[in-house]
Order: C-alpha cells, then sequence, then structure tokens
C-alpha cells in the first residue's frame, strides 16, 4: 500500500511540476521601477578589477551583469585562441534619475598583455544629454597581414567611465557581452576593402500602420520587419526594437513624434535614435528636436550587410560587417515632461529591409551573425526574444503533458486489469478498482 502511494504522489507531482513550468514566465531584474532597463535573466554578476592581474575571466557566449563608478578604470580578462575573432560590448545603465553631460560615458577597448590595444569604442552622451542606455563593443580580429593581437592567450578588457564634476557621480550598470565570430567555410575569400558607393535610396514601406510596443533592453526588445510601425513613448523612457538584416540586405529607419498640444515650446534633441549591430556594436544615432508639431528624423543610409565592411575607415560602415539582428533604440528626453507633461507621445517608425538575402561566408552554425527562418517569423509576429522562448517552451509543455497524461491513464487501467485478475473471479468492490486516490480505502496524504 505505501508503494501505491509513492507512486500516486509521483505521478501527481510530474504533472504540478509540468503545470507550473507552463504557467511561470521567466524573470528579469528590473530596476529603478517600471520603464527601467530590464537586464537578461542569464547574466552573471562579475566583479571588474582595477588592475588586470586580478581581473575575473569572461566566457564565450555568456552575458555579465557589472558596474563603474565615476572616473573608474575596470579590467576583465579573455582567454582567445590564435584565430578566433572575439567581440565584448557593453550595455551602460546610468540611473534614471540622474545627470549626465556632453562627453560622459565609457569607453571599451581589448588589449594583449603587452598593452598593445586591439581595439577601442567609444559610448559616449553628446547633444542628447539625458540618461539612457548607450552600447560599445571592442574586437580582436586575427588580421594576416598584422602581427598585433594574433597570439594565443590572455587579453584584457578595459572599461573606463568619464564623468564630468557636474554629472551624477552613481554607480552605473554594465551589461557585458562576450561573443566570438564563426570561422569562414573553406575555400571562402570574402574581398579585403570595403565598398566605397551602394545605392543610398529607399523606398518607401507598404502602407498601412501596425501597432508595435517596443521593450525595455536589448533582452526584449521588439521584433519588427519592413513595415511602418505606432507605438506611444513617455517622457525619460527608451524603447528597445531588433530587426533581422541578412547578408547583402540593407536597413533605413526613420522615427517620428507625433503632435502634442499642450504646448510650442522648443526642445532640441528631444529625442535620441540609435541602432546597434548584433553584437551591440554601435553604428549610427540621430537626435530629434520637437515643438509639439509632427517631426521626424532618419538615420543615414548605410551599406549593406558585408564581411568586408570591417575594412572600412568609417565606423558606421565597418559595423555592418555582420547579419543578424539589428537594434533600434528610441529615448524621449524627460525634459520634455516640464513643458508637456508625462503623457506618452505617439511613436512611429518606418522600417525598411531592402535587397535580396545572400549566402552565409561562415562554416557551420551562424549563431548570432546569421538570419533564420525562425527570425523572421518572429519579426512578422512581433515577438521578443522572451516571447518567443516561452512560447516554445509552451509548445513542449504541451506535447510533454499530453504524453504524460497518456501515460497516466494507460497506467491506471493496467492497474485496474492486474487487480481483478488478482481477485480472480470475485467481483470487484465499487470505489476499489484502482490504487489511491482513485480506489482502495481512504488514504492519509
Amino acid at each position: 500500500m505505501n508503494r501505491q502511494r509513492n507512486r500516486g504522489r509521483v505521478a501527481l507531482a510530474s504533472l504540478a511540476a509540468m503545470c507550473a513550468v507552463a504557467v511561470l514566465p521567466g524573470q528579469a531584474h528590473a530596476a529603478d521601477g517600471p520603464g527601467a532597463y530590464t537586464f537578461d535573466p542569464a547574466a552573471t554578476a562579475v566583479q571588474g578589477t582595477e588592475t588586470n592581474a586580478d581581473a575575473s575571466e569572461l566566457k564565450p557566449g555568456s552575458v555579465y551583469k557589472s558596474s563603474i563608478k565615476a572616473n573608474q578604470k575596470l579590467y576583465y580578462r579573455l582567454d582567445l585562441d590564435d584565430r578566433t575573432n572575439a567581440y565584448v560590448s557593453a550595455v551602460v545603465v546610468p540611473r534614471k534619475d540622474g545627470k549626465v553631460a556632453y562627453g560622459d560615458g565609457i569607453t571599451v577597448s581589448v588589449r594583449d598583455l603587452n598593452d598593445s590595444q586591439c581595439s577601442s569604442e567609444d559610448a559616449i552622451f553628446e547633444s542628447a544629454e539625458f540618461p539612457r542606455p548607450i552600447a560599445a563593443y571592442a574586437y580582436r580580429t586575427v588580421e594576416k597581414d598584422s602581427t598585433t593581437c594574433r597570439a594565443e592567450g590572455a587579453y584584457n578588457v578595459l572599461i573606463e567611465r568619464e564623468s564630468k564634476a557636474t554629472s551624477a557621480a552613481d554607480e552605473w550598470d554594465l551589461e557585458l557581452r562576450f561573443e566570438t565570430e564563426p570561422a569562414l567555410a573553406k575555400g571562402e575569400a570574402p574581398p579585403t576593402e570595403a565598398p566605397e558607393n551602394w545605392p543610398s535610396a529607399s523606398p518607401a514601406p507598404p502602407s498601412g500602420k501596425q501597432k508595435r510596443t517596443g521593450g525595455s533592453s536589448y533582452y526584449d526588445a521588439t521584433s519588427l520587419e519592413t513595415g511602418e510601425w505606432v507605438d506611444t513613448i513617455a517622457p525619460g523612457r527608451t524603447r528597445f526594437y531588433r530587426v533581422p538584416v541578412d547578408w547583402g540586405q540593407r536597413i533605413f529607419a526613420t522615427a517620428a513624434l507625433s503632435n502634442n498640444n499642450a504646448s510650442d515650446e522648443f526642445l532640441g534633441n528631444a529625442l535620441a535614435v540609435s541602432l546597434d549591430n548584433p553584437a551591440r556594436g554601435h553604428v549610427d544615432d540621430a537626435t530629434l528636436s520637437y515643438a509639439g508639431k509632427p517631426t521626424s528624423v532618419a538615420l543615414d543610409p548605410l551599406p549593406p550587410v558585408a564581411y568586408e565592411n570591417r575594412y572600412a575607415s568609417a565606423s558606421a560602415v565597418g559595423a555592418m560587417r555582420f547579419a543578424g539582428w539589428y537594434y533600434l533604440s528610441v529615448t524621449l528626453s524627460p525634459k520634455v515632461a516640464e513643458h508637456y507633461g508625462d503623457t506618452p507621445v505617439g511613436l512611429t517608425l518606418k522600417v525598411n529591409v531592402v535587397d535580396e538575402a545572400g549566402r552565409t561566408p561562415y562554416q557551420g552554425d551562424a549563431g548570432i551573425f546569421g538570419v533564420s527562418d525562425a527570425d523572421r517569423d518572429m519579426a512578422k509576429n512581433g515577438q521578443s526574444a522572451p516571447e518567443a522562448g516561452k512560447s516554445d517552451t509552451m509548445k513542449v509543455v504541451a506535447a510533454a503533458g499530453i504524453g504524460s497524461g497518456a501515460v497516466l491513464v494507460l497506467g491506471l487501467g493496467m492497474w485496474t486489469l492486474l487487480a481483478r485478475r488478482r481477485a480472480g473471479s470475485a467481483p470487484v468492490p465499487p470505489g476499489a478498482g484502482g490504487p489511491p486516490p482513485f480506489g482502495g480505502p481512504p488514504q492519509t496524504w
């Protein structure tokens, strides 16, 4: 009888576990209340160090959460081979109610143990002087004709923060990622010079506005495809979107604010728009002034995604070096609330991805540096990464639930049959044809 009772408990526990998986969404930490940046819940806490000898190692394909104080310099460590291109990005997240000035920001660099710089990039606040998440990356790429940063071994990631004396001295959160680029396919030899010219005209997106609500970070950015997308944005808020852009394709983006009749006060650089590549490397940005009337701003025309773009001297061209999800972030200045109130303003994004998709130059799985059919489906349906993951989990749980239910019913039926066989031809008393709790005498659980 004890054995039967244990079996019943196991069955019920299994069903409860499946139900729990089905109803509990993934949790993501968001600081500073509603509308704050949502950090990737997979992020591991890591502490930067002020001496490279004590630096914590970052692992490929991983995401980390750290922080940095005003005018601090922090080290992290990479262990690299002599053939793989490595990218480390840093998203800096100031406090929402903090103060930033022109030139505040961070510099990210990758260096060898002789302190030779492999690459460096800034993420700084310029004309749009209000706090918001901004990103930059640095990398070690193995160049055939270069002797710098080619050796296997330990490398340093150095993140340096600059803050003016008039700026808030609060710590800034950091979201760090370390990604490695797939190897080129055998026999693949892309050009070693970046294109100098490309078509810059953007065709009009399909007619018909559609509603899409942006996310609060790179992690939960809302997926978009070519089209005209309507949202709202409140002062001090940042909306995140992502667009799949494949090899050989170009992306065009325009952001527009609707009118607000509460005032006609002119505010310079009231809206900040930024585009970042799949490795969170900065591509381009633009700002928009506002005076309560409809207005818009477009990102500069960009080249088609191509491996050889990395050889360009212009950083915006160099950042269009791989396919994958490109991220659009849009921030409305908190100063808008002073003259127009806290009511969200209408926001429209016009997105165009043009040209036929080309083939990947990589061998094997491209990972984040490619566009799959599943990515295109997410863009069509407007799913964020966690929403798509939750949908996949629910499908698995549903299938597992059906399978487990069938096994449980089959097991109960066999149990009843065995009980009757043991009883021979004697009639089975009502309610005794199965294991507890479906039959037999009452049990204490």
